[in-house]
């Protein structure tokens, strides 16, 4: 008796688990954090690549997750997961890269971001998981 509990307390714990990492916005339409951390050098507040321009930084982040959208505006490069915006900037003789909630970022660099949605809307619902709720 005391097995099976056992079994479906473990069952359900999986389950779980397996639900949150699939809604977490690091899935599979979120922000790559894992390979941005991997892959350029961790400055505190963000990344740096310290001889790459923006372009081809937001470019290498774009072919490895597909973002949903894309800006370029004053030398900066947006990129839209979902619930999330990535910002790529000038820095020093490379680029910084920055993540932040998309409603920050949005307001933040409205002026660059066109036809984006705008978070504070009715219709906005971030494109990420649980989109169409």
């Amino acid at each position: 008796m005391k097995s099976a509990r056992l079994t479906r307390g473990a069952v359900a714990a999986v389950l779980a688990a397996v639900l949150l990492t699939a809604c977490s916005s690091g899935g599979e339409n979120g922000v790559p954090r894992g390979w941005i951390s991997d892959k350029y050098t961790d400055s505190g507040t963000g990344w740096v690549a310290p001889t790459s321009t923006p372009n081809a930084v937001a470019q290498a982040i774009h072919d490895h997750r597909r973002a949903l959208d894309r800006a370029t505006g004053d030398s900066m490069e947006f990129l839209r997961y979902g619930d999330d915006l990535v910002t790529v900037s000038p820095y020093r003789s490379g680029s910084r890269i920055e993540i932040e909630d998309y409603r920050n970022g949005y307001h933040r660099h409205s002026q660059y971001l066109g036809s984006w949605p705008d978070p504070d809307s009715a219709s906005f619902r971030g494109g990420g998981p649980g989109e169409g709720k």
